[in-house]
């Protein structure tokens, strides 16, 4: 059942991905663009230069606040990671009371440590 809800999950929010993949893409692309009009802006020298690269500044702005729904598309993927991650639930791999009987140096850690308590 756990995995059922999970997949459904995932299925969700591909499609929000999907739908907002677009708009990611423009934003992105409009603060990039924006970085790169801020730097020319503090490079010119004369007032109708900064006062050029202010216009088309605002410009991007508007175009990158025009798209700040697609945050949503960034949840989405968020989501997606972690559901792939909580897939095959906890992994045991990170637990230090895991005992393995092949090797005889696995747990030698955990025993150092306990010796010391």
């Amino acid at each position: 059942m756990k995995k059922l809800l999970l997949f459904i999950l995932a299925f969700i929010a591909v499609i929000i991905l999907v739908a907002n993949l677009g708009p990611m893409i423009l934003l992105g692309v409009s603060i990039w663009l924006l970085y790169i009009v801020f730097k020319q802006f503090m490079k010119s020298d004369s007032i109708g230069a900064k006062i050029g690269w202010a216009i088309l500044g605002l410009i991007i702005l508007s175009m990158a606040t025009a798209n700040i729904f697609s945050i949503v598309g960034v949840a989405a993927a968020i989501a997606l990671y972690l559901i792939y991650k909580n897939w095959n639930g906890v992994d045991h791999d990170d637990d230090p009371h895991v005992i393995d009987d092949g090797d005889p140096f696995t747990n030698f850690e955990r025993q150092w440590s306990e010796l010391n308590q």
